[in-house]
């Protein structure tokens, strides 16, 4: 199973395109994965024949495992399957005469009709709950499956301090502690006036990446106001010419993008990620974007080398990754790699917004609604009230490594830049 993006731990295996004894070409398309983030299909890395499934349809597979087993050109043999899960099932097995017996690798065990993927028995065992023990965890998967959030949510309920019980002269036999949190739970009262809705599988994991990103980040946010009047009459006056040439629309997003791209490489500590007590600064320049989809939730395609593209490069590059993440037609490559995000709140008709940052990233940047003002316009004579295009930028950042003085100065050049944007700029020379 192939890194599908940022933080993505597992995939589960949505249809197999080829079946065992297919020939398949190199970046040939053998499978279609779904993942929090997109359902996108997956190339062979080699030419050859598939010669064996270890992962069915339906079935959840970790980042790394083995999920088939290609033949490639010369090979008489097939060598043994991978044995990705044996240390985890090998703990749990009783001992018995003979200890060679090999296990499945990369399927979900099966314990007592109930199975489990890889991700969940790695879980568990570097947190020492037993089969026995996981058996008692209630599943809110597939078919009682249990996922991943709900052995976190068993761990943390497990690790929180227990309610002390009056003492009873009864000889009943106590609750297990592990039932104890779900006991004391208010009960939940609904009338006949309600709507219950099931949230869909992006909308589940964009909960739990926002609100990680709220436990790992302490946020702080800064904004700005940028008059971007000369931006406004400068577009006004070439998307005709842009879209002709183009056959593409001219946005304010990649004008905006440019800017920031501008002020990333003037200060470098903003393209960073945190690992422990270690800052990683990032040489590439990769800007993701939020997009809105038709559904509501929001995804982020990437950007990669965005310091490398013009005007021209960027604004096709913002319309290609606009359509195809509506179209979910987004390559598990286009929503990795990101190492700065912007948000466009603006086309929503706010004012600002205090964005949320995207994971292991340290900052991202609301981009407001463009709207008329009157402001104070300087002039060779004199101060005076003029009409002008007005929008906030809001930058949120992670104040482990980014303080106040940088996550405002940060934002302050962005504005800066979009101020400064050159009124008589040539499109195309």
């Amino acid at each position: 199973m192939p890194k599908m993006g940022e933080s993505i731990m597992e995939g589960t295996i949505l249809n197999w395109l080829k079946k065992p004894g297919d020939r398949i070409e190199q970046d040939e398309s053998v499978l279609e994965v779904a993942t929090d983030k997109v359902d996108t299909d997956v190339p062979a890395t080699h030419a050859g024949v598939l010669k064996e499934i270890l992962v069915e349809k339906g079935q959840v597979a970790q980042v790394g495992a083995p999920i088939a087993i290609i033949a490639t050109e010369g090979e008489e043999e097939v060598a043994p399957k991978p044995k990705a899960t044996e240390d985890i099932v090998q703990e749990e097995k009783q001992p018995t005469a003979s200890t060679n017996v090999p296990t499945k690798a990369a399927e979900p065990v099966k314990a007592s009709g109930r199975f489990y993927s890889p991700l969940v028995l790695n879980i568990a065992r570097q947190e020492n709950i037993s089969m026995m023990e996981l058996e008692k965890i209630p599943g809110t998967g597939k078919e009682g499956r249990v996922t991943k959030n709900d052995i976190f949510k068993y761990l943390q309920d497990r690790k929180a301090p227990q309610v002390e019980k009056p003492a009873s002269t009864s000889t009943q036999t106590a609750a297990p502690k592990e039932y104890v949190q779900e006991q004391i739970k208010p009960a939940t009262s609904l009338n006949g006036n309600v709507e219950i809705i099931e949230m869909d599988r992006m909308r589940k994991m964009i909960a739990e990446r926002m609100l990680e990103s709220k436990k790992v980040s302490p946020h702080v946010t800064s904004f700005v106001e940028a008059d971007v009047t000369n931006i406004v009459y400068w577009r006004n006056r070439a998307k005709s010419e842009f879209a002709e040439k183009e056959s593409v629309a001219l946005t304010y997003t990649p004008i905006f993008i440019e800017a920031v791209v501008k002020a990333i490489k003037d200060y470098p500590m903003i393209n960073v990620s945190v690992e422990g007590d270690k800052i990683i600064v990032k040489k590439d320049i990769n800007v993701g974007m939020a997009v809105a989809l038709p559904s509501g939730n929001l995804i982020v395609p990437v950007i990669k080398n965005a310091d490398q593209l013009n005007i021209i490069g960027l604004t096709k590059k913002v319309n290609e990754l606009a359509k195809k993440a509506r179209e979910n037609k987004l390559s598990a490559d286009e929503l990795s790699g990101g190492t700065y995000t912007v948000s466009n709140v603006g086309s929503f008709g706010n004012m600002m917004g205090t964005p949320i940052i995207v994971q292991p990233q340290v900052g991202i940047l609301a981009l407001g609604a463009v709207v008329k003002k009157p402001a104070v316009v300087e002039t060779p004579l004199g101060d005076t009230i003029g009409i002008r295009h007005m929008m906030f930028l809001s930058h949120s950042y992670d104040h482990r490594v980014v303080d106040g003085s940088l996550g405002g100065m940060f934002v302050r050049r962005v504005a800066d830049y979009l101020e400064k944007f050159d009124i008589n700029r040539k499109v195309f020379s």
